[in-house]
């Protein structure tokens, strides 16, 4: 049983280290980063892969297969229906577009999106939304909570112009952050202001 579980840890791992590695992995980095030898990767990878979990592309680098996006479409409803009543709240505190923003890949997508029903004009944001990775607040927080940074997250015209984004970068379990709140309107001084005072538990989990 306690072999079973550690071969369990091991492929869980080597999923999570696929999944942090946009380029992919070779046998011999996933067998570093895991303290195995070569023989037992080759052998999480072949079970993975027949999951359609991983897959080795031409070059012979683990990446992750299809099989994980099934999993994840399943996932996303359960997220995004967490985080509405968070997010409708800071919408209407703030009075600008509130959105949950996760990774995938090398990509930001816009999972869920509440505009304040207030005000008079606000910047609009589609659920499904996708930029790179490195641009506007929200994707710019989970890299930067990956990497231990914490502190505000600001955009301005990255992604629309005239938009502004904001989003708090906290410490704590960040390193493999996955999601980020954030806000998205026409004026930075408005963001600014309000955002720092509004706890979203959903983006806190990360």
């Amino acid at each position: 049983m306690e072999e079973t579980a550690q071969t369990l840890d091991r492929g869980l791992r080597l999923l999570q280290y696929v999944a942090d590695t946009p380029g992919g992995l070779t046998i011999t980095e996933a067998a570093g980063r895991l303290g195995v030898g070569r023989a037992v990767v080759y052998r999480l990878a072949a079970t993975l892969s027949a999951h359609g979990m991983v897959r080795r592309d031409p070059a012979g680098r683990l990446r992750l297969g299809a099989g994980v996006l099934h999993l994840a479409r399943r996932a996303q409803p359960l997220v995004a229906d967490a985080a509405l009543p968070a997010l409708r709240r800071l919408a209407e505190q703030v009075g600008a577009t509130a959105h949950l923003t996760v990774a995938e890949g090398g990509e930001a997508v816009a999972l869920a999106v509440v505009e304040p029903s207030w005000t008079r004009f606000h910047v609009a944001y589609r659920t499904g939304s996708r930029h790179p990775l490195d641009r506007g607040a929200a994707g710019r927080a989970i890299l930067a909570g990956r990497n231990g940074t914490a502190g505000w997250m600001a955009s301005a015209g990255e992604l629309e112009e005239g938009a502004h984004g904001g989003r708090p970068v906290g410490r704590g379990r960040v390193r493999r952050r996955r999601a980020s709140p954030a806000v998205t309107g026409g004026s930075a001084q408005r963001l600014g202001r309000h955002v720092l005072f509004v706890q979203l538990r959903v983006g806190r989990r990360g």
